[in-house]
């Protein structure tokens, strides 16, 4: 398997593990939304919530408002996904990435591989 720094330039790794980030954080908000409400005390729901406000207050304008609340964290996510798969790749000149080629899902497969193969 090829490293992920000879592939790509590391602005490009850093920009990738942000924006990837930010997509897993409103996914896993959302997630959460199903099972607690908003403003519960829970330790990981409460920061989800704290560090997701801001971006979803940033998307407010462009949210459709007959979204249900609880899909809006996804739909926002959606847009961090589709500059990551579509417009990443075209800004640097590629013709397509492929699944699990971003940089910080392909360095998360790896290393969970290596886990369950350590000798290999």
């Amino acid at each position: 398997m090829q490293d992920t720094l000879t592939m790509f330039p590391i602005w490009v790794i850093v920009l990738d593990y942000i924006l990837g980030m930010i997509m897993w954080t409103l996914i896993a908000r959302a997630a959460m939304g199903i099972f607690l409400p908003e403003n519960s005390p829970f330790f990981f729901s409460r920061f989800f919530v704290q560090a997701t406000n801001p971006i979803l207050k940033l998307f407010n304008p462009i949210t459709p408002g007959f979204m249900v609340p609880l899909v809006v964290p996804l739909f926002v996510a959606w847009f961090f996904f589709m500059f990551r798969f579509y417009l990443m790749p075209w800004l640097l000149g590629y013709s397509v990435m492929g699944m699990l080629s971003f940089p910080l899902e392909g360095d998360i497969a790896r290393g969970l591989y290596e886990l369950a193969n350590p000798g290999n």
